[in-house]
């Protein structure tokens, strides 16, 4: 299982509505509102690298008001 941080800047004002949406997509364990230079911070988790690159791409990175987004692979050393 691969685990990954979502750091997700949003157009002004939507950063309710996309934590909301992809709090409800497959894999995301939580979705959050934060402040500073993100606006929302997203814990996901998938099989493999690849299954997870897949899920960024084809669904978070879909989501309307997204603007960037930066995944951060969870690292055990």
């Amino acid at each position: 299982m691969v685990q990954a941080y979502i750091l997700i800047q949003t157009e002004v004002g939507k950063a309710s509505v996309v934590a909301e949406t992809i709090g409800s997509l497959p894999g995301v364990i939580q979705a959050e509102d934060v402040t500073g230079p993100y606006d929302v911070i997203v814990r996901a988790q998938a099989d493999t690298v690849d299954e997870l690159g897949r899920m960024v791409v084809a669904k978070v990175q879909q989501v309307d008001g997204i603007t960037r987004t930066l995944t951060c692979p969870v690292v055990h050393l």
